[in-house]
């Protein structure tokens, strides 16, 4: 099912929608400020294990999942003085930060060392659902098996068919990657470098 959401000013009514098939439960794919992500809610340990499958990831890699603001990270990671300032002056935006996860996180979505990748990022859509839905939502890049990203929401729509539930069409996002940064411990490290400035980490 193809959704056509406004990426400026995203309709209750559809945003709605979307987190009623979340919340049973349900499969999205969804636009982000650097790809098109698949997601769902990550305390629904199901679906959660469908988005292994869909994407053939080994289980011992933990996907991401977007926070709808700080207040909302500091919810579900330890977040210090230095995490909170760093994350303030760059968040909404292209960022994956690494950080030791909460109680409240889910230990599907923890690495062995109990951290998690948590971002928020610049797109109404997302922030609206997260908001909606009140459980941080589950981000991976739509792409298939061998990797190759795949750009457009039709596309996205026809690859994966009846196997997620809805594809929302929030226009077009640059489909590049986010910049991750580790803040565990208060020592930056840039594990990857994409979108975003990382210059203040090197």
């Amino acid at each position: 099912m193809l959704i056509k959401i406004n990426d400026q000013n995203p309709p209750e009514r559809l945003i709605k929608k979307v987190v009623d098939l979340i919340k049973m439960g349900g499969i999205i794919a969804y636009p982000t400020d650097t790809y098109y992500g698949i997601g769902c809610d990550i305390m629904n340990k199901k679906a959660i294990q469908k988005i292994y499958q869909l994407k053939e990831r080994d289980k011992n890699k933990p996907f991401s999942f977007i926070c709808s603001d700080l207040k909302n990270i500091s919810d579900y990671a330890k977040v210090s003085n230095y995490a909170y300032k760093t994350m303030r002056r760059l968040l909404p935006g292209p960022y994956t930060f690494v950080l030791e996860g909460s109680k409240l996180v889910p230990k599907i979505m923890l690495t062995k060392r109990k951290t998690a990748g948590i971002r928020v990022p610049d797109n109404a859509i997302c922030m609206a659902i997260v908001e909606a839905l009140g459980n941080p939502v589950l981000s991976t890049s739509a792409t298939k098996p061998d990797g190759s990203i795949i750009p457009d929401p039709s596309l996205i729509d026809d690859f994966f068919g009846f196997r997620i539930n809805a594809v929302i069409d929030g226009g077009a996002t640059p489909n590049k990657p986010s910049s991750v940064i580790s803040l565990i411990d208060d020592e930056p490290a840039v594990l990857r470098e994409g979108m975003g400035d990382v210059s203040v980490f090197q």
